[in-house]
């Protein structure tokens, strides 16, 4: 198999490339990063609820929607790209995404671990240190007759940059994505304190897929990858593909962390006002909770005390919780019953 160690390309190479590969009929691993910062979402995202487009044009940040699921990312030069193209007939690319994330992600966590950070793969499609914090970006999609494998090396990571981009309901919603992100996503810097050299650690990841995917020839991008890379470049960068209109809105919004954490946001209309609900989601518990809205609760620190009741608890456990709270006579809320906080608390918080 050809491996294509491209070192610092133009941003958007850096996504066109490995879209590319699979529509000239080619497999490669290709290791690279982008030149120029920019943000990239996923394919089923909508990019103008998703991202902050105006504060993008305004930092001359470039946006990308890419052919793999996922969230919104902030990207940069110190995050080593891989790429691995796979026809969908080779023996790696069969059985179900877990099973193929296990095999061709360890690869990855064997280089962390080299490098002196104890890694591991972690379902669906996390690579995470020992405490638990996500040190790698993974995604995987079917592209033409192919099947492709993304992910990167974090040598450093902007937080703030990227709780910037996104757009959110508010600041207090920014503040908690931010600290769940410090609190959940690590870097080479954080875990070493300092970056190792780039060259050594491409060498050590090019060993370990080698151990994997047999032998790999450093080769050059063929005429017929270039020149689908330039009818991507036509395709792929035009307002159309990246705002998709036709998708519908959402009056929510989720954050993604990682596998196990998450920053959401619930809006639901209930009979005696709108309720919102902000929960910080992490190990499937609610680690932290916000309810606000236009509703009457009595007594005044009944919403607080609600908060304390389910703060830690497990998401399926918060429905029983709601209902012994209501039970108990704790408190009083007209318009708004138990069913109402139920779905205003669940509705997409899984």
């Amino acid at each position: 198999m050809k491996l294509y160690d491209l070192g610092h390309v133009p941003w958007l190479d850096s996504q066109l490339i490995y879209h590319a590969l699979p529509r000239a009929n080619e497999e490669g691993l290709i290791l690279l990063a982008p030149a120029e910062p920019y943000v990239c979402i996923g394919f089923h995202q909508d990019a103008e609820q998703e991202v902050d487009l105006d504060l993008c044009r305004v930092r001359h940040i470039p946006v990308f929607r890419r052919e793999v699921g996922g969230g919104a990312v902030f990207l940069n030069g110190r995050q080593l790209f891989y790429q691995l193209v796979l026809s969908r007939d080779h023996p790696l690319a069969q059985g179900d995404k877990t099973a193929l994330y296990r095999r061709l992600l360890e690869p990855v966590a064997e280089t962390y671990r080299q490098l002196g950070v104890e890694a591991n793969y972690r379902p669906v499609n996390d690579i995470v240190t020992q405490e638990g914090r996500k040190i790698a970006g993974t995604g995987a999609a079917e592209i033409a007759n192919s099947l492709v494998l993304v992910g990167n090396v974090i040598f450093d990571f902007d937080y703030q940059t990227m709780v910037q981009v996104l757009r959110v309901p508010d600041e207090k919603y920014r503040n908690k994505v931010f600290k769940s992100m410090q609190e959940n996503l690590t870097t080479l810097q954080r875990e070493l304190g300092q970056t190792p050299d780039w060259d050594y650690v491409t060498g050590l990841l090019t060993r370990n897929y080698e151990a994997v995917l047999g032998p790999l020839t450093p080769g050059t991008l063929s005429q017929a990858v270039l020149d689908t890379v330039e009818t991507l470049r036509q395709t792929h960068t035009t307002e159309e593909w990246l705002l998709d209109r036709k998708r519908p809105a959402r009056a929510g919004r989720r954050v993604k962390v990682s596998t196990t954490a998450a920053v959401v946001r619930n809006v639901y209309k209930a009979r005696g006002g709108l309720i919102r609900a902000t929960l910080e989601i992490s190990d499937d518990r609610l680690a932290a909770i916000e309810l606000s809205g236009d509703f009457f609760f009595y007594p005044s620190d009944g919403v607080a005390k609600l908060e304390q009741r389910l703060t830690g608890l497990a998401l399926a456990e918060v429905p029983q919780a709601v209902r012994a709270f209501y039970a108990e006579g704790l408190i009083d809320s007209p318009g708004i019953a138990p069913d109402d906080l139920i779905a205003a608390l669940s509705s997409g918080a899984k």
